[in-house]
């Protein structure tokens, strides 16, 4: 018996308007034991990083206001985990152009990244 991982992550920009995010790497964890991955993205591309354990979905360019999602499906072996693998954190690099020159900082990182699985049981 083998069990489907389907992670949605819904990525959004409450930036300005005017702003706009380049090269955005948002960096999923997944169970050490996933395999098959499969990947659909409303924009940018995913991928598997094995040696990490995790997604990496790439936005080139992300303007504010923006809302993207990504769907990753996995195969898992078991069910059963690490309690400390399932504690890692996503991480999320980005740059926003003249915010450094222009004299404006960023004071507050609000993170409001809210979890779905859904495990699908197959024969």
């Amino acid at each position: 018996m083998t069990f489907e991982l389907c992670h949605p992550l819904q990525a959004r920009s409450q930036f300005k308007s005017r702003s706009t995010a380049n090269n955005v790497s948002i960096m999923v964890p997944v169970p050490s034991d996933a395999d098959s991955p499969k990947f659909k993205t409303s924009t940018g591309s995913a991928k598997w990083v094995p040696e990490k354990s995790a997604v990496q979905w790439n936005i080139k360019s992300f303007p504010g206001g923006k809302e993207y999602v990504m769907r990753a499906h996995f195969g898992l072996p078991s069910v059963e985990g690490d309690e400390l693998e399932a504690k890692r954190p996503i991480t999320v690099d980005f740059e926003i152009p003249y915010f450094t020159v222009s004299g404006i900082q960023v004071e507050l990182f609000k993170n409001t990244v809210k979890f779905s699985f859904f495990l699908i049981n197959t024969l």
